[in-house]
């Protein structure tokens, strides 16, 4: 069998008629899908207001918009105008009642914050043109195959229709425009580019037309498309490359903060970094840094490749030097330093054991999958103390329900050891 048969579409393709008859039935918004679109709307709205991805998710999975978006595509790739303006009519209502339930919501609502999720959808790019691409790709495909599978919710769910429409609600509602406007367009992009997938793979697929058009006509239609394409995809070129730029410089900045600004008997207490403004702000407690330090770390920012980076440096509480000044300020710089040290110790302490809590939980659930018996798995570290010296180990103890094999107990032994990366392990197996 030659290789390319696996990349044919043509057996697994469905009936013409079919395909037409399911996109007629999914672009009408009127009835049943009417309903299940306002409530996607709320639950959409309501999983963004309380930064829910989970309920984003069903939201995404419960909506019906991508119905009108496809039918535009099928009905510019098959010249059906009748299809193409109902899709159309259909796509703009469903919008305008995603934009007014929202908005409704939002204004209602007595949370006004703007979560991560919110945030995520007000700032599209390149990519998202990618994701709505292939997306489109991938549901159009499924519509138009007879092994359908579970496409379409997985399509749902990476292009993400429903969170930008919802979002640009909340902008209009709260009159954050920005929010409004960054929403809006990835809606759009979103739109775009599913309906341009389907009418590249109805036009591959070759499903007859259901008009001929004339080649003035074609040429006319093709200059629409490509227009409404690049129109759409110029903007989000110019935002994935300043997000490309700000998170280099971001990356940059860290570097230098690192590895530069670090002085003897100061602690940064804060770092600023406004990528998009090009300044790093640094905040020290303790001693005073003099001009000629500053001025010596400001000359290294050309090195990170930060030329036109304004450095500025914040002073907070310092050792006084001079012993004429007030004692108390001294001895609370001190106190402030030695809390704040006792606090990182305290915190890298819980670190400790909360990550070797996660380890020891892991490690059992490892375990379980090869051991089905297994019933109890403590893990944890120790001293050892001889009448000589004392040195660190591990410590475990492992419950079945059934009695070890020795071969099992050297396995076992053996394999936590190489999956701790630990030499010294004291196992009882009970």
């Amino acid at each position: 069998m030659n290789l390319l048969d696996n990349f044919r579409l043509n057996n697994e393709k469905e009936d013409f008629e079919q395909v037409n008859q399911n996109i007629q039935h999914g672009v009408e918004f009127k009835g049943t899908n009417l309903w299940i679109l306002i409530f996607a709307i709320f639950i959409a709205s309501l999983g963004l207001n309380v930064n829910s991805t989970a309920v984003i998710i069903g939201a995404m999975l419960v909506s019906p918009l991508m119905g009108p978006i496809i039918g535009l595509g099928f009905g510019m790739a098959i010249n059906d105008l009748s299809l193409l303006k109902k899709s159309l009519i259909s796509y703009l209502f469903a919008a305008g009642v995603g934009l007014v339930t929202s908005s409704i919501y939002f204004f209602l609502s007595p949370i006004n914050e703007a979560h991560s999720e919110i945030l995520a959808r007000t700032a599209p790019n390149i990519y998202d043109v990618f994701i709505a691409l292939f997306g489109g790709l991938a549901g159009i495909l499924a519509v138009s195959s007879r092994l359908k599978g579970n496409v379409i919710p997985g399509v749902a769910i990476a292009t993400a229709l429903m969170p930008p429409l919802c979002t640009a609600g909340y902008g209009l509602a709260t009159l954050q425009f920005p929010f409004f406007f960054g929403a809006l367009y990835l809606f759009v992009i979103n739109s775009v580019f599913i309906a341009l997938a389907t009418i590249v793979t109805i036009r591959f697929l070759k499903f007859p037309l259901k008009s001929l058009p004339t080649e003035e006509d074609e040429i006319k239609a093709k200059r629409i498309v490509w227009a409404v394409v690049v129109v759409t995809v110029i903007p989000s070129i110019y935002f994935g490359y300043d997000q490309i730029a700000q998170a280099k410089f971001i990356n940059k900045a860290e570097k230098f903060i690192d590895l530069e600004a670090n002085f003897p008997n100061d602690y940064l207490l804060k770092k600023t970094i406004d990528a998009k403004n090009k300044t790093i702000t640094l905040t020290y407690g303790g001693e005073i840094i003099s001009i000629q330090e500053i001025e010596k770390l400001k000359n290294k920012l050309t090195s990170y490749e930060l030329n036109k980076t304004t450095l500025t440096i914040r002073q907070g509480f310092a050792y006084l030097k001079d012993d004429k000044r007030d004692e108390q300020t001294n001895l609370l710089t001190i106190a402030l330093n030695e809390k704040e040290l006792n606090i990182r110790a305290l915190q890298s302490q819980l670190d400790s054991l909360s990550f070797e809590d996660s380890l020891s939980m892991q490690i059992y659930r490892e375990l379980k999958i090869q051991y089905p018996d297994l019933t109890s798995c403590l893990l944890q570290p120790a001293i050892n103390y001889t009448d000589s010296s004392a040195f660190e180990t591990w410590v475990s103890v492992i419950n079945s329900s059934r009695d070890w094999e020795e071969i099992e107990k050297i396995k076992i032994e053996s394999w936590i050891k190489i999956r701790m990366k630990i030499e010294k392990l004291k196992i009882y197996f009970e």
